[in-house]
């Protein structure tokens, strides 16, 4: 049975982070709803929500009024920019965030809290696998050896800890638009007292399930080392935007708790991480749902079964999938998952 804690703490702030979530730019099938920052700035006020970005997060020099640009500490590498739409360019959702340095991973490596650090999370030759990607296979976003792997970015010095969040981004299976999902993402939650770690997870030609392990591992990973992190180990949330929403909601559907990687490759060897319980307090789905890509889940049974934590949701109006977002976040009434309208309860839908 999963245990909800502090969870209201978790989707107050979500309400902070993503009520301009629509405001992303399009790519391809994965395309976002685009929102001026004058727009959004004006239905944040129309809301009162500004005023409480202003009191939970230090707004410093260099920001606008719902917006942090790089924070002065972040390492070079993950420079985003300022974090406005208009700063913004098609090539941002292909640039890949720095892999481990040597063989790092989350089995050999201790983990450090003080600063950004990366490590592969799992063992080379002992990845759970039922794809064959191979030398040949060429046109992918991912190289046939690339090995997913978690960053962990660090609270920001004196925030008093509040929780960890995990983060994956969107890109239709096909890229991971860290620059422009997770890590800004990551610059408010770390003023607001949440470790967040970036999942790195498979693309295609790999499945959503394999992907989905790739989430488990982490969240077991950051369960294991708690105390490292100054965290309760139940409060965990999970939290993807678009396809890396889709690729949460399989984890939480069908890979979560005790299931590890032999679910899918018999020959997978589970380690001592594998005996962590992998489960989340809560879920984020921003601009996306419990389902596939394109097609979210109406299957009560199927939504019952998973025993599905509380769930935020952030869409636009004018979003292609609008409609499923709606069907579903209503359908989440009949299935008993706690969600609310527009700024109440634990897990409000935010609609632009």
């Amino acid at each position: 049975m999963r245990r909800y804690q502090k969870i209201g703490i978790l989707f107050a702030l979500a309400i902070l982070l993503f009520s301009g979530c629509s405001a992303q730019s399009e790519s391809g099938a994965d395309s976002q709803e685009k929102i001026s920052e004058e727009t959004m700035r004006t239905q944040q006020n129309q809301e009162g929500n500004t005023a409480q970005l202003r009191e939970e997060s230090e707004v410093r020099d260099g920001t606008s009024e719902d917006t942090l640009a790089t924070p002065e500490d972040f390492p070079e590498a993950y420079d985003y920019g300022s974090g406005l739409l208009n700063g913004w360019n098609y090539h941002d959702m292909y640039r890949r965030l720095p892999e481990p340095e040597g063989n790092q991973t989350v089995l050999n490596t201790n983990p450090d809290a003080g600063g950004f650090q990366a490590l592969y999370l799992w063992e080379r030759g002992n990845v759970p696998a039922r794809t064959e990607f191979t030398e040949d296979m060429t046109g992918y976003y991912d190289n046939y050896d690339f090995r997913p792997y978690l960053t962990a970015i660090p609270v920001r010095e004196g925030a008093e800890v509040k929780g960890a969040v995990v983060l994956l981004a969107g890109g239709a299976f096909e890229l991971r638009g860290n620059f422009t999902d997770t890590l800004p993402t990551a610059a408010h939650l770390r003023e607001l007292g949440f470790q967040t770690f970036i999942v790195d997870y498979r693309l295609h030609p790999y499945t959503q399930e394999e992907g989905a392990l790739d989430v488990a591992r982490a969240v077991r990973f950051i369960r294991k080392n708690a105390d490292v992190y100054g965290i309760d180990p139940d409060d965990i949330a999970v939290m993807g935007y678009s396809a890396g929403g889709i690729q949460v909601g399989e984890f939480l559907l069908h890979y979560d708790e005790d299931t590890d990687g032999t679910a899918l490759d018999s020959d997978y060897v589970p380690d001592e991480l594998d005996a962590v319980p992998a489960h989340a307090s809560a879920a984020g789905m921003i601009y996306s749902f419990y389902g596939r890509l394109s097609v979210a889940s109406m299957d009560e049974e199927e939504l019952k079964a998973g025993d599905l934590p509380p769930t935020f949701y952030c869409y636009g109006t004018e979003d292609p999938f609008y409609g499923q977002f709606e069907a579903q976040y209503d359908r989440m009434q009949d299935v008993g998952v706690p969600t609310a309208d527009r700024f109440t309860g634990l897990a409000p839908r935010i609609r632009r």
